[in-house]
């Protein structure tokens, strides 16, 4: 098995160390991931500039590439042939930190897994739920042993059994020894609940600026969500895709007679 590995942490992230060393022992590993911290970009992809890539010696001596563009950049520059590897599985971790319920559509974290669908391989996207206080980033001890050997056997298995086509896999475990983890369970995603104000924000020079993202989210109250199962002691997976069509919304639209709009009839 060839496993392209990625994060949105960045290339020095102790996480996707941790994943490096435990997909190792499945698979060939090869890990291209942003130069830089690159969270909550999402599928953003770089246009504009060319995209560098260059070899990274990682904390263990092993080999890595840093690219300057996002998760999503990194995964396609090795889709396209940059290193002559044809990859058969996309992983994207370990984050610093949980992606639960609607926090998925801002990662860059299960955007580089997204990115797999595209590219026809299954993708695999992994994060560890710290907790911490809101906007405190002191550093806390990280639990990415446990998720990482999960991930290796999880890989194995998404080998053999394969996974419906334009499915990923997104991983979310509790920041806890391995030893202390209550199991694992296939979960749907949960919702959160934004609580967020707009602070104006005075700086130098008495320029004004604006902080929108100041308060801790909550969720909806729910079994068998993601969330459910992390606040258990619990290793979440939880399928998701990318077919956003609402098919049940198709026939209301079609009563609404869209084609009339461009005549000036109206909807009816």
């Amino acid at each position: 098995m060839r496993i392209v590995l990625t994060n949105d942490d960045g290339i020095d992230a102790e996480g996707l160390l941790a994943a490096r060393q435990a997909l190792e022992g499945v698979g060939e590993v090869l890990t291209v991931a942003p130069d830089r911290n690159r969270s909550g970009v999402g599928r953003a992809i770089s246009f504009g500039a060319p995209l560098h890539v260059e070899e990274r010696e990682m904390a263990d001596g092993g080999l890595g590439y840093a690219c300057t563009g996002t998760p999503v950049d990194c995964v396609r520059l090795v889709a396209l042939g940059l290193m002559g590897f044809r990859p058969d599985l996309v992983v994207s971790g370990i984050n610093h930190g949980e992606n639960l319920g609607d926090d998925i559509t801002y990662s860059g974290t299960v955007a580089a897994a997204f990115e797999g669908i595209v590219i026809g391989v299954p993708g695999i996207a992994l994060s560890l739920a710290v907790e911490r206080p809101w906007h405190d980033h002191d550093e806390v001890e990280y639990h990415f042993g446990p998720v990482a050997d999960f991930a290796a056997r999880l890989a194995q298995r998404v080998e053999k059994e394969g996974l419906p086509e334009g499915r990923i896999l997104t991983v979310n475990a509790p920041n806890l020894p391995e030893g202390e983890l209550k199991g694992a369970r296939v979960t749907k995603l949960g919702r959160r609940l934004y609580t967020d104000e707009l602070i104006e924000v005075k700086g130098e020079g008495g320029r004004v600026g604006y902080d929108i993202y100041n308060n801790p989210p909550g969720r909806h109250e729910e079994e068998g969500t993601d969330f459910a199962a992390v606040e258990s002691g619990e290793i979440s997976v939880t399928p998701v895709h990318l077919q956003l069509t609402d098919h049940a919304g198709l026939e209301e639209l079609e009563d609404w007679n869209v084609g009339n709009l461009l005549n000036g009839k109206g909807g009816r």
